[in-house]
Formats: C-alpha cells, structure tokens, sequence
C-alpha cells in the first residue's frame, strides 16, 4: 500500500475510532455516494429559482438580483463579525485581518453601486416600483444585524434622543428609538407606517435576541476591552476607521446618489416605504458613528460632509 495511504488510513481510524465509529461503514459508503458536482455544491439550481419578477419590464430582474447578491454579501460579513466576537484570545492581527476582510466586502458592495446606477432605465424602475409599496430595500434584517454587531446600542439610536437616553435602557426601549424607526415612525404622534410595523412583527423578536448577544460582543465593545497597547496599534486603529467610514459613509452615500437619481427624476416621489428617504439615508443627519472615539470632534463634525474625499490615514 502506498505509505500515503497507509498514512490517511490510520489517521481516519484514529478519527472515527475517537467517536465510537466504525471507519469500515464509512469507507463503504464512499462506494455508493455520488461524485460532488459544482452545480450540487453551491445548490445552482435553487439559487437561479429565486428571482421572481413581478412585472414584465426586464430591469426588474436587475434589480432583483442585485438585491439578492448584496444579501449573500451581508451573510459574509455576519459570518466574519462573528468570529471576532467568539474568539477568546483576540489578538491585533486576527482583528485587523478579520475587519479588513468585512471592509473588502463593503468596498465591493460600495463599487458595485454603478450596476444599479447605471444598469437600469428610470422610467422602467418608476414603472416596476410601483408593485413594491410597502416594502423597501429599507426592511434588510441583516443590514440591521451588521449594525448591531458593529457597535453598542446607544451609537445607534436616533440622534434627536442620544443625548438623553439611558444607556442601560432595556433593549426594547432602546429598539424604539433607534435611528431608523424615523424611516417609518412619526415621533409627534407615534404613529408607524405600514413598513415599519410589518418589518417589526417579522424581525423585532430575533433583533432584541441579537442586541442581546452582541450587548458585549460586538466589534467596539470588543475592541474598548483589548489592553491599551493592542488598541493603539496603527494598523488595528486604521482597520477599525476604513471600516467605520466605509460603512456608514461611502457605501451610505453610494446608495444615496443611486436612490436620489431614480427618486429624483420624478418631483415628490417617495420612497416605496414611504420614508423621508434623503433624512433618513444622508450620514450627516444622523451621524452613525460605530467607534466615535476614534474620530477627532473636527472629523465627527464634518462626518457624511466630505463624504467622499476619504479620511485621514493615522501613521505611526
């Protein structure tokens, strides 16, 4: 028997012999399993099932699928926070690979802005949009996911209420309040559109679960507890601040230009869900900061200004 063989052999016996196992069964079951094919690997089939246009103008499909690729890519970027919120021994280095990795997937997401800017005619996506009210690109659970798992909760909550609020409110009081129920939420009445509130009875369970899990596992919390001399680490510190302009600036302002070329075509259109989407979208408004102090008060001010001109890289 060839001495590599020989080698797996006994190292799979070792293996399934740990758990009580008979290698033998597996061995045998290898003879009758199927050869695993790209098209089975990745479900292909089930994939390219998904798209399901609810108009006859093409540049839905579009829009579907583009959608439906910026989804994958939010799963991605869960899968990657959470490992920096399980590991035990964080270190900079697995902290920096792991936030440049998350920042990858959103400077794609930011660049891929032209698809959808330049990819569609206005007048067949006034047309299409039409059969979407209520919803809107605005009800991503997993958009509101990454934000809890990037930051605490009070960096969140609509701006005209941080000052003030409690920063040991329950989690429930904190979800009312923050800075995207002004998307859907009158706060002199309290009244809430019929986006926000099917958007709630469909996520707001899972979402008090998450705050819950991420309450002191989330990246900025995670970092704030590294020693002093990790979390001055200029590579951490960069990775830390790409990521945060990245995501609440560049990609924000990508997605602004693209809804403001389409919604603007038209005078008075609303977004589908019917928020006021130019407040609720422009990053100055709001200010959505996952790690304030890592931004000086003069960058903090300007924050969503100069949008695009990019930040200052610090240097050691």
């Amino acid at each position: 028997m060839n001495p590599k063989t020989a080698s797996l052999i006994e190292s799979l016996q070792k293996k399934y012999g740990d758990t009580g196992e008979d290698l033998n069964i597996h061995l045998e079951g290898l003879l009758h399993a199927k050869p695993i094919t790209y098209w089975d690997y990745i479900q292909l089939e089930s994939l390219l099932g998904t798209q399901n246009p609810r108009t006859k103008h093409p540049d839905e499909m579009v829009f579907i699928v583009y959608h439906q690729t910026t989804e994958l890519i939010f799963k991605m970027i869960l899968w990657e926070i959470d490992q920096i919120a399980v590991e035990k021994d964080l270190k900079a280095v697995f902290f920096t690979e792991k936030l440049t990795r998350i920042s990858r997937y959103f400077d794609l997401l930011s660049n891929s802005f032209e698809i959808m800017n330049e990819g569609m005619h206005v007048d067949q996506f006034m047309k299409f949009r039409t059969t979407l009210t209520p919803s809107s690109g605005f009800q991503s659970a997993q958009y509101r996911l990454i934000e809890f798992a990037s930051t605490e909760l009070i960096n969140l909550i609509d701006i005209r209420f941080r000052a003030t609020i409690d920063r040991n409110t329950p989690f429930e009081h904190a979800y009312d309040h923050l800075y995207w129920q002004a998307a859907g939420k009158n706060h002199d009445t309290g009244v809430k559109s019929t986006m926000l509130i099917e958007f709630q009875e469909k996520y707001m369970d899972d979402f008090i679960t998450f705050m819950k899990y991420y309450h002191k596992t989330n990246l900025w919390t995670r970092f704030k507890g590294l020693p002093k001399e990790i979390q001055n680490e200029v590579e951490l510190r960069n990775a830390m601040r790409h990521y945060d302009h990245t995501v609440n600036v560049k990609w924000v302002m990508f997605h602004y230009k693209t809804a403001a070329k389409y919604l603007k075509s038209t005078t008075n259109v609303k977004a589908t869900g019917g928020s006021n989407w130019q407040k609720y979208m422009h990053p100055k408004y709001q200010k959505r900061i996952f790690f304030p102090d890592l931004w000086t008060p003069e960058e903090q001010n300007q924050w969503g200004i100069d949008n695009l001109k990019g930040y200052k890289v610090l240097t050691k």
